[in-house]
C-alpha cells in the first residue's frame, strides 16, 4: 500500500490551504471548546465526545490535533498561562526603586491568581493530578516554578547591590509571593470568596506584605538610600 498522506499534504499546501493538524484556526477552535467543557464538567468527568460536540468538529478532526484528552487539557492550560501571564515579569527586569518595584509585581501576581479564570484553571488541574499526577507536576515546572525562577533572579541582583541580606534566596522568593497573597489564594480557591478582591484590597495586602518582608531582609544600605530619596 501507498502511503500518500505526504503528498495530500503538499497538495494542500500548494493550494494555500493548512496541512493535516496545522490549521491555527481548526486548532483554536478545537481548544475553545474543550475550555468551555473543562469549565463546566471539569477534568475526570470531560469526553472527547463532548469536546468534538462543544468544538464543532469531526471526531476525525479533533484527533488530528490532539492524541488524547490529556494532550488538549495541556495544550489548553499552556495557552491559557501564555495569555494571562504574558509579560508579567518584565516588571522585575527594570530594576529602579526597589520598595516600588516589589509592590507593582506584588500587585499584578496577586491580582492575576486570584482571578476567576486562574482560580477555575486551577481548580482543573489540581482535579486531574489524582489520576494523572504528573501532569500536575508539568504545570508546576512551566509555570509557578518558572515565576519562582525569575523572583529569586530579582532577589539575587538585590543581594549584590547591597540592598538585601538574604541567607536562603529561594525561601525568601517563596515568602515574597506568600505575602502577597496573604490570605487570599486559600478564600478564592475553596470558594470563600465568590468574586475576585478587590484592587484596592490587593493594593493594601501586598503593600504591607512588602513592608514586613523588607523589615526582614533590607539592610542599611537600602534604607539609607530610601530615606534620602523620602527627604529629596
Amino acid at each position: 500500500m501507498v502511503d500518500t498522506t505526504a503528498d495530500s499534504d503538499l497538495l494542500d499546501l500548494r493550494k494555500g490551504r493548512p496541512a493535516a493538524g496545522q490549521d491555527p484556526v481548526k486548532r483554536a477552535q478545537i481548544i475553545e471548546g474543550a475550555r468551555r467543557v473543562f469549565i463546566d464538567k471539569g477534568f475526570e468527568a470531560a469526553s472527547m465526545n463532548d469536546i468534538t460536540r462543544e468544538a464543532g468538529v469531526s471526531k476525525g478532526t479533533i484527533y488530528v490535533y490532539f492524541e488524547n484528552k490529556e494532550e488538549l487539557f495541556e495544550a489548553l492550560i499552556e495557552e491559557e498561562r501564555g495569555t494571562i501571564f504574558k509579560n508579567m515579569y518584565e516588571v522585575l527586569d527594570h530594576f529602579e526603586d526597589l520598595r516600588k518595584t516589589l509592590v507593582k509585581f506584588g500587585t499584578v501576581l496577586s491580582a492575576k491568581i486570584t482571578s476567576a479564570k486562574v482560580i477555575q484553571a486551577q481548580r482543573t488541574v489540581v482535579g486531574a493530578c489524582d489520576r494523572i499526577p504528573e501532569l500536575g507536576a508539568r504545570f508546576y515546572e512551566r509555570g509557578p516554578k518558572r515565576g519562582h525562577d525569575r523572583v529569586m533572579a530579582f532577589l539575587n541582583e538585590a543581594v549584590e547591590r547591597g540592598l538585601l541580606k538574604i541567607d536562603d534566596v529561594d525561601l525568601a522568593a517563596y515568602q515574597f509571593t506568600e505575602l502577597c497573597l496573604a490570605g487570599l489564594f486559600r478564600q478564592c480557591i475553596f470558594s470563600y470568596r465568590t468574586k475576585a478582591p478587590s484592587m484596592a484590597e490587593i493594593e493594601h495586602i501586598v503593600t504591607s506584605g512588602v513592608d514586613v518582608f523588607l523589615k526582614a531582609y533590607a539592610t542599611e544600605k537600602f534604607l539609607a538610600e530610601e530615606q534620602a530619596l523620602q527627604l529629596a
